[in-house]
């Protein structure tokens, strides 16, 4: 069954929406270089790489139901510095929150559509934003609770430093 046009346009922008935050994480993660900080840096260069996935695995699976991806302009970071590691923090976990009402608007046209096969395809999706505003949130709110105390920062660089990739096969469940 071919995809209507609808749900191909809302998927087409889904795959605009993470390459752009890919884009973002990497502008973040440059700045977190910059500053020296090399574990925050790495946590958010593999979150780009994390969004790239996601948008492959979307332009994949449109291909798989006879649809056509569209492409237009990815939007650009609007920032390059941020005055804080808690303000680039606070910006990780609403973006990923505006992600999340994104996501959740795709099942429900997938539903008002009949679109069972789109309707499924995107549960995983559902369950991968729960992970990823989890997991900004808990850094946002250690960094809140240690009010970014250097020691603290420091160990926090370090663990998120330890973070690692992960595999594209569970991105091609």
């Amino acid at each position: 069954m071919m995809m209507k046009e609808s749900i191909t346009n809302i998927l087409s922008q889904q795959v605009n929406a993470e390459y752009y935050s890919a884009y973002l994480y990497l502008a973040m993660a440059t700045d977190c270089d910059k500053k020296g900080l090399k574990g925050f840096s790495h946590w958010l260069f593999l979150q780009a790489q994390e969004e790239l996935s996601h948008g492959t695995k979307i332009y994949q699976y449109m291909l798989e139901r006879g649809g056509t991806p569209t492409f237009s302009d990815i939007k650009v970071a609007s920032k390059t510095e941020w005055s804080s590691l808690t303000s680039l923090f606070e910006e990780v976990y609403a973006h990923e929150q505006k992600v999340t009402e994104m996501i959740h608007e795709i099942a429900s046209l997938a539903m008002q559509e009949k679109d069972h096969s789109t309707y499924s395809f995107n549960q995983w999706f559902i369950n991968e934003q729960v992970e990823e505003e989890a997991s900004a949130d808990e850094i946002l709110q250690t960094l809140r609770y240690v009010k970014e105390d250097p020691a603290s920062v420091f160990h926090l660089d370090r663990e998120l430093g330890a973070r690692a990739l992960a595999s594209t096969t569970e991105f091609a469940e």
